[in-house]
């Protein structure tokens, strides 16, 4: 199957067709030997060669089309107004950047958390001290302006990546320097734990992530043969793993648990759990 080049109305800017994108070398990952950066490819990750499409054959045609779907189809921006989807999107590039991908590769995680949010769509339960899910994405973003603001005075997206990350920092630390009537109403945990479930759920849920992690697809029809050993299927690659470092605009690469040092090392995800 032949992918097109689709262009994301959220994730820009992007470059017309037939130039070529210019590329934030402050940004990519780094090769730890000769410290240069590590081009932007089609399919970053350990499992070169591997294409989760190329076994659609061997799926039924109802979850053919599901897949091929999150491909071919970007939903619209329809919850997040023009500014909130700009915030969103600089602070989605923060906790799951993507600046080793190559444009045409790039998962539209924004459109994905606004569709769930503009649908409605939920988990059927929320904690009895958090807001709706929708309430709660659009307090939090207000949560993190206010603390950009208070930071450097600026807005979030002002602000180069290494300062957003120390924005992003506060926030996972639960120790927001400012927007104290922001958090009155939303528990900054909890708020962390949503943001970070819905960005990894909407770029986990795409088939190009599939290829970066060497999952093989849906395996209803077909099944799996090796159960044992840790061996690939005959349909899959075995793994090449390749030493990297973080940019050096970036903190993605200082370990702390949620909440700081002395947060919880194992923490329940998003809004699970009842009331």
């Amino acid at each position: 199957m032949k992918l097109l080049k689709r262009k994301n109305p959220i994730d820009a800017p992007y470059a017309p067709e037939g130039t070529t994108q210019r590329v934030d070398e402050s940004r990519l990952p780094l090769d730890p030997t000769t410290k240069q950066p590590l081009a932007p490819t089609a399919q970053p990750g350990y499992y070169p060669g591997f294409e989760t499409l190329s076994q659609q054959a061997f799926w039924d045609e109802a979850t053919r089309k599901v897949v091929l779907d999150r491909v071919e189809h970007i939903p619209p921006v329809r919850f997040f107004t023009a500014g909130e989807a700009e915030l969103v999107q600089a602070v989605c590039d923060r906790i799951l950047p993507q600046d080793d991908r190559d444009e045409a590769h790039k998962i539209p995680i924004v459109p994905t958390i606004d569709e769930r949010l503009y649908t409605g769509r939920i988990d059927g339960y929320r904690y009895e001290d958090m807001p709706t899910d929708r309430d709660a994405h659009r307090l939090g973003l207000q949560g993190i302006q206010a603390v950009a603001q208070h930071m450097y005075g600026k807005s979030f997206t002002e602000l180069g990546p290494r300062d957003q990350d120390a924005v992003l920092q506060t926030i996972h630390d639960c120790n927001p320097p400012a927007g104290d009537h922001i958090w009155q109403k939303l528990p900054v945990r909890r708020y962390w734990m949503l943001l970070v479930q819905d960005a990894v759920e909407a770029y986990y849920a795409h088939p190009f992530a599939w290829d970066e992690i060497g999952f093989g697809g849906p395996a209803y029809p077909r099944g799996y043969m090796r159960l044992e050993g840790g061996k690939p299927e005959p349909w899959e690659v075995y793994e090449q793993r390749y030493e990297w470092e973080a940019p050096h605009t970036s903190l993605s690469d200082i370990y702390k648990p949620i909440g700081g040092p002395g947060g919880h090392k194992s923490q329940p995800s998003g809004q699970e759990g009842t009331h």
